[in-house]
């Protein structure tokens, strides 16, 4: 009896139904256990739908680490090139953006986000793209991310050559770009301010803008013009996107 009632299909059934219950569904997750998901790549009712067909969405699928992790990497080895005799002259002189070169160099407006005036400059910019870059982009998608990160960088460099002539190097007007966007999209962010002070990332936004407003014109050898141009760079590509569901693809 007992074995005719384990091939009979709705005896089978009847004995499943309560060991789906007591499971209470984990099964699915138990099968998803140690597989990365591409959340981000599943609209807000958590169906899937048709990954990114962008190009780079594709080249960032490819590669084996993320866009933010790139940038980085770049930046690290321009920073180590400096100590080479011929690397130090080919950086000051080919990557460095000057507005006097501007036109003839245009290349420039790319490679200074990639030059850093020391290590300290180095460091505290690597230490924003490593935590704000990498939680932008694993929200937004590498594409965009990109998007963003660049045209912050560009518009910031336009802004301080329309008020200062003095050579640029570093990826902060860039990196303030990332800030406003997270602002705008993720306002639950809360940082460390001065690895001491816990504040949200709109209250940490709005200081330094005002940090900035204030010491326009100073004479201290920091572009503050470009933080304000990526700044708002960034909060506008960040209203455009407010709208858009949240995914997380990494």
């Amino acid at each position: 009896m007992q074995l005719q009632q384990n091939f009979c299909p709705s005896a089978r059934s009847a004995q499943e139904g309560p060991a789906r219950d007591r499971w209470g569904g984990l099964g699915p997750l138990l099968a998803r256990a140690g597989r990365r998901e591409d959340y981000r790549r599943r609209d807000e009712w958590g169906d899937p739908i048709t990954p990114g067909t962008g190009l780079l969405d594709r080249i960032g699928a490819l590669m084996p680490v993320s866009y933010s992790g790139v940038i980085l990497l770049i930046c690290i080895l321009v920073f180590f090139l400096e100590y080479i005799p011929i690397g130090h002259e080919f950086v000051q002189n080919y990557l460095v953006l000057a507005r006097n070169h501007a036109l003839e160099m245009p290349w420039t407006i790319l490679t200074y986000m990639f030059v850093h005036g020391g290590f300290n400059h180095l460091f505290f910019n690597m230490l924003y793209l490593f935590f704000f870059g990498m939680e932008l982009e694993r929200r937004v998608g590498s594409g965009e991310f990109l998007q963003i990160y660049i045209l912050s960088g560009i518009f910031a460099a336009l802004a301080q050559m329309a008020v200062s002539s003095a050579p640029m190097v570093g990826a902060s007007g860039a990196l303030y770009g990332v800030l406003g966007c997270l602002a705008i999209i993720a306002p639950e962010i809360r940082l460390l301010l001065f690895f001491m002070i816990p504040m949200s990332i709109r209250w940490a936004v709005v200081l330094f803008a005002l940090i900035d407003l204030l010491f326009m014109g100073s004479a201290d050898n920091i572009a503050h013009m470009a933080h304000i141009a990526g700044l708002v760079v960034g909060l506008a590509f960040g209203q455009m996107m407010k709208g858009q569901a949240q995914y997380y693809y990494r």
